[in-house]
């Protein structure tokens, strides 16, 4: 792995809190067997004819769908996604972030492009319309943006998450800012959005955490076999093309977490929620 790539100190062992319920067994297995189901439901558009025509509003409502089979609620609050090429960005936490970026708009996936050679998840990933990034070739990267801004300005949405590492939710990165260079060349606007996991009692929740050393089947778990989840998605408002002359600041000015925001890059705390969870 290149040494320029992004890493978090977020690990599994440090961070990520696991359910001590006597009842996750049974809730677990009735929850991935629901999402199994809904999977293969949208697998099964996805490979239709009309696959590629499938209405925004029910691709949301099946993303929705989906993170409350595992047993997340979901709020969504703020701002609506304006129509049109946009660049989507959101700090990451989770595999649960996907889903729930499509809830906000349906939108091109900007991956890692090992997923490309992971079998059955790949192919579907390419047909789906992922965008892959060589994270560890530097010299692709102009060409990648290129793509994005190609894809921006076709109309698409795209979405990305720009710290380049997964946190677990209450530590945080700074967003890189190659992806925002392609919404520069594109002139089009960039929408951020904030997605918090909190427990029953309102706490900051790092079960559906996916960091580190972690395997995807026991993220998958953690979530299923807690209690009281709630993914609170707060869509802030658009960055319009034109504000921002540089890569630089347009980054800034689309994290959600801005200087003095509730969680801290290199720690583990959190100050007290203000009214909107976004500090642009």
């Amino acid at each position: 792995m290149s040494a320029w790539l992004p890493t978090a100190p977020c690990t599994p062992g440090a961070c990520v809190e696991r359910s001590r319920d006597a009842a996750a067994l049974p809730r677990a297995v009735l929850r991935l067997t629901a999402v199994a189901v809904l999977l293969l439901v949208g697998i099964a558009l996805a490979l239709t004819p009309l696959g590629g025509r499938i209405p925004d509003a029910l691709v949301r409502r099946w993303c929705r769908w989906t993170v409350r089979a595992a047993g997340v609620r979901v709020r969504v609050a703020g701002a609506a996604a304006p129509a049109g090429g946009l660049l989507l960005v959101a700090p990451h936490v989770s595999w649960l972030d996907i889903p729930l970026l499509a809830a906000v708009r349906p939108a091109r996936m900007l991956a890692k492009s090992e997923i490309r050679r992971w079998p059955v998840a790949g192919p579907l990933a390419a047909r789906a319309g992922v965008l892959f990034i060589e994270r560890d070739r530097l010299r692709a990267l102009p060409d990648t943006v290129a793509t994005l801004a190609r894809a921006l300005r076709e109309g698409a949405a795209v979405a990305a998450f720009p710290e380049g590492s997964t946190w677990c939710g209450r530590a945080r990165g700074s967003f890189r800012r190659a992806v925002f260079q392609a919404a520069l060349d594109a002139g089009v606007p960039v929408q951020p959005v904030r997605i918090r996991y909190r427990t029953a009692e309102r706490a900051v929740s790092t079960a559906p955490a996916f960091v580190g050393e972690d395997t995807l089947l026991a993220s998958l778990w953690r979530v299923a076999s807690a209690r009281g989840l709630t993914a609170e998605v707060e869509v802030c408002p658009a960055v319009p093309p034109g504000r921002h002359r540089d890569r630089r600041a347009l980054a800034e000015a689309a994290q959600p977490d801005g200087p003095g925001g509730p969680a801290v890059r290199h720690g583990h705390q959190e100050k007290a929620p203000s009214k909107s969870m976004c500090a642009l």
